[in-house]
């Protein structure tokens, strides 16, 4: 028993835990640790979390368990306790195109209570955060920030890509493959095959889809180790990765080096030039607006349009290019691409990270270039010169939204709307050849409080690439899209159509101008037509009265400010 005679010092490990451990009325908390096998030596070292995102839901999960182990191995080496507790998962790829798809950025914020909860419930002394699955990126690196206790973030890898007939596939290959085969233009042996082949085991989707493009923006944030985002989760170095994190992290609670003290402004601003480096997800631009919001730094949506501007895209990786992620590794990840961002003076190499040293000490010994892969381009030598995450304003989208223009030949288009209140009814036109090239069309009643929670649009804007019509046709909603989604797509419009915005008051046939040259979406409908429309515009009931969609419905914040639920005025 440690009482106040002999109590640890203010800057010992222990710091938070001794809330629970220490003092004669703490005997009772101190009964509960020894009958999970604790020794009265236990109560002096730091007590660490475990996030575990470990299920059987989705592949991107179903490998996580043996870096949760190696995790509990690592902390005990370190002379730390390792406390584990569960955070849930949403597949998106299983759950798009249906109702279930609601729920995934829900679970973004589910997945950000359950990790500040149990921290500052158990009075944790740092966490690690292990997860897989698009939102628990998001997810755990806000509940991180939220309880700002020393964390470190685990990726669980990416999957390896699935073959056939000499092509690499992944999930997009999939979808994509839904319209050819309704087009006509695919087989059925071969549709079938696809189907089987695309995700041969573990780990997340494997182009720079939205995990991915999440896990290399935390590298370069300084919250995950050098090379750990672009791992695959069937090779052993990634449980060597989780050994090496957590003897970082108790190093890291010994010198109380918190989230907070490593995601400033400049931090983000590394994130996001990776993130524009490397043609990541559209995704990226919500999320990082919540990360800002939960680490207290003034971050906006105009922030990104400022970073495009002079981050090149270096890397020709899926969705709009040729490589995944596990081609990225090979050629030097995510500190390859940062060394040539560092040299070209487009990054802050002063950075603290969590390996106690600075982004540029961590890029120190990073070796050039190897001119025989293909995948990283030198900043001389770039695939565009500006990056690829538009922000685009106007009428239809005053407070802005994200339009990803790599790929595309023109990304301009004028055309008539052709207007859905879901994405089900949309996709059902697609698939019966309704929609020609020149449509814009119009997916609303999406965002996040009229969804609720912001669907992402992969099952459409797929089904429009295999027909062929991904550049010719365009899509604008106030839902979200897929990382694997690429062509002429905007998302995010905000204000969203369930608040009043202009994406409501749009009729079928309307001309609708995407000009990602000029940043524009117009809406060419005059201000006092609008105004008559608006004027006749109703609000929808809500979708949802009860439970955790009606509650994210109630309190979620406009896409433009991340749809966050603790943005309070």
């Amino acid at each position: 028993m440690t009482d106040a005679k002999n109590a640890t010092p203010d800057d010992a490990p222990n710091r938070r835990s001794r809330n629970i451990t220490e003092g004669v009325a703490r005997a009772p908390n101190r009964s509960m640790y020894y009958g999970m096998g604790y020794q009265e030596s236990d109560f002096g070292k730091p007590m660490i979390g475990v996030a575990n995102g470990h299920s059987t839901i989705t592949p991107c999960n179903s490998g996580l368990q043996k870096l949760a182990d190696a995790a509990v191995v690592g902390l005990k080496a370190a002379g730390a306790n390792a406390q584990l507790f569960g955070t849930p998962t949403i597949s998106d790829g299983m759950a798009m195109g249906t109702e279930g798809m609601k729920y995934s950025l829900v679970s973004r914020e589910v997945i950000s209570d359950c990790v500040e909860t149990c921290v500052g419930g158990q009075w944790l002394d740092g966490v690690m955060v292990i997860g897989g699955c698009d939102k628990n990126m998001p997810g755990g690196m806000m509940g991180m920030l939220r309880a700002n206790v020393p964390a470190i973030y685990i990726y669980g890898g990416t999957i390896k890509p699935g073959h056939y007939k000499g092509q690499d596939l992944n999930i997009v290959s999939v979808f994509e493959a839904v319209g050819q085969f309704s087009a006509g233009k695919m087989s059925e042996e071969d549709f079938c095959q696809i189907e089987k082949r695309a995700i041969p085991g573990s780990g997340s989707c494997g182009g720079m889809y939205t995990a991915n493009t999440m896990s290399s923006a935390f590298e370069a944030l300084g919250m995950s180790l050098p090379y750990s985002s672009s791992m695959s989760n069937v090779e052993d170095e990634v449980v060597e990765n989780t050994k090496r994190a957590a003897d970082y992290l108790v190093r890291a609670v010994k010198a109380n080096l918190k989230p907070r003290d490593i995601v400033t402004k400049k931090a983000i601003e590394n994130a996001v030039a990776v993130i524009m480096a490397t043609g990541g997800s559209t995704n990226a631009v919500l999320h990082f607006l919540a990360i800002a919001h939960a680490a207290e730094v003034d971050w906006t949506i105009d922030d990104f349009e400022r970073m495009r501007k002079k981050i090149p895209v270096l890397c020709d990786l899926k969705p709009s290019g040729r490589f995944l992620a596990v081609d990225l590794h090979k050629a030097g990840g995510i500190p390859a691409v940062m060394k040539q961002l560092l040299k070209a003076g487009l990054l802050h190499g002063d950075c603290i990270t969590i390996t106690g040293k600075t982004v540029a000490e961590n890029l120190a010994d990073v070796p050039d270039l190897s001119p025989e892969q293909e995948v990283i381009r030198a900043v001389s030598d770039p695939i565009y010169a500006e990056g690829h995450l538009a922000i685009l304003k106007g009428n239809l989208s005053p407070e802005g939204c994200v339009a990803k223009i790599t790929g595309l030949k023109n990304p301009v288009i004028t055309g008539p709307a052709r207007v859905f209140d879901d994405e089900q009814s949309a996709l059902a036109a697609i698939m019966a050849g309704q929609i020609k090239s020149g449509d814009v069309m119009v997916l609303r009643y999406l965002g996040p409080k009229g969804g609720p929670g912001m669907p992402e649009m992969l099952a459409p804007t797929g089904a429009l690439i295999g027909q062929g019509l991904g550049e010719s046709v365009g899509l604008i909603t106030d839902g979200r899209f897929s990382g694997g989604t690429w062509g002429m797509v905007v998302g995010h419009v905000a204000p969203e159509a369930y608040e009043g915005g202009t994406i409501a008051l749009v009729h079928e046939g309307d001309s609708i101008t995407i000009d990602a040259h000029q940043l524009l979406l117009q809406l060419h409908v005059d201000d006092a037509e609008l105004a008559r429309r608006k004027a006749a515009w109703t609000k929808p009931a809500p979708r949802y009265t009860r439970g955790v969609l009606a509650k994210f419905a109630k309190s979620a914040s406009s896409a433009s400010s991340g749809a966050v639920l603790d943005k309070f005025e």
